[in-house]
């Protein structure tokens, strides 16, 4: 398989367990991403979280308001270089967020790095989404 076959499949990994985040379970994020202190993720609700257990907890947060998610990747571009692949696309899709339903799209660019053999996902950065800021702003009302 060509490296950018892999990363390609990698890919799926990782959509497949960010759509089970946006229906409440962020576990098997843990499966795709990297665990060192220098990977980064810059969500769709803005902030940088660096080092694999903030970028972690980034996502248990979410996973425990969202539901009924579906998100996919489109115009998906892979380019890779040694040990070093990035992706860009489009995030698009939808999902519930504290009850209230949100559309998503946003543009992505995803690096990945080969880790003994494995392509391990070591950033995450989309852009803001307006409509989940919003929500976070009604819930941080709420307390």
């Amino acid at each position: 398989m060509s490296a950018e076959n892999e990363v390609r499949k990698a890919s799926e990994q990782f959509y497949a367990a960010i759509n089970r985040m946006a229906n409440g379970d962020a576990g098997s994020l843990s499966d795709i991403w990297s665990h060192g202190t220098a990977v980064t993720a810059m969500h769709p609700i803005a902030g940088r979280q660096v080092g694999w257990d903030k970028v972690r907890e980034s996502f248990q947060q979410v996973a425990q308001i969202a539901s009924e998610g579906r998100i996919k990747l489109d115009d998906q571009i892979i380019q890779v270089t040694g040990d070093l692949a990035y992706e860009l696309g489009v995030e698009r899709g939808q999902a519930t967020f504290a009850g209230q339903q949100v559309t998503l799209d946003h543009r992505v660019t995803n690096i990945y790095r080969r880790e003994a053999g494995n392509w391990k996902v070591v950033h995450h950065h989309t852009d803001v989404s307006p409509a989940m800021l919003d929500v976070l702003k009604r819930l941080q009302a709420k307390t």
